[in-house]
């Protein structure tokens, strides 16, 4: 009876683990973790990917840049609140220390700005995004488009700049 129990949570567990798995990607020592969008509206301009950027190496690097075909531009944005205001600003790049890591999320920190996109985002779709690293080179990931209102409001609304 054990046995029976037993087999279903193995298989439970290994699905979880590859599916974890999928979503990570690697570049040199830089391990990108769980790149996301939220998914937009009909018509909505623009939008956001998240990740988390981890530094397993024992030299710094820097995230330059990134590019997808489902945007006509890619930015490097960083965003926070003062007080009730939204502050977003593109900045040059996300600078890797060693041995650390760096989470893109919404509402407060970095994030890559998509401006003009070429069709909406829908959850359960994935869009590639490239991605280029100053030490690491470029790596290609797979983005996958979340459901917007399963996810935290703050920072929703990007409007291209």
């Amino acid at each position: 009876m054990q046995l029976r129990t037993l087999i279903p949570a193995l298989l439970l567990a290994a699905s979880a683990f590859s599916a974890s798995a999928a979503d990570q990607f690697h570049a040199g020592d830089i391990q990108i973790d769980h790149p996301y969008a939220r998914a937009t509206v009909p018509g909505q301009p623009s939008g956001a990917i998240y990740m988390t950027l981890e530094n397993h190496g024992k030299s710094a690097d820097k995230l330059l840049g990134a590019a997808t075909p489902a945007a006509q531009k890619t930015e490097i944005h960083t965003m926070s609140m003062d007080g009730n205001v939204m502050k977003m600003r593109q900045v040059e790049g996300i600078d890797l220390a060693p041995a650390a890591s760096v989470a893109m999320k919404p509402g407060d920190g970095y994030h890559v700005m998509l401006l003009g996109l070429q069709q909406q985002l829908k959850a359960g779709e994935t869009l590639p995004l490239t991605l280029t690293f100053e030490k690491a080179g470029k790596v290609d990931v797979s983005v996958t488009v979340e459901d917007a209102g399963k996810m935290p409001m703050a920072g929703h609304g990007h409007r291209q700049h």
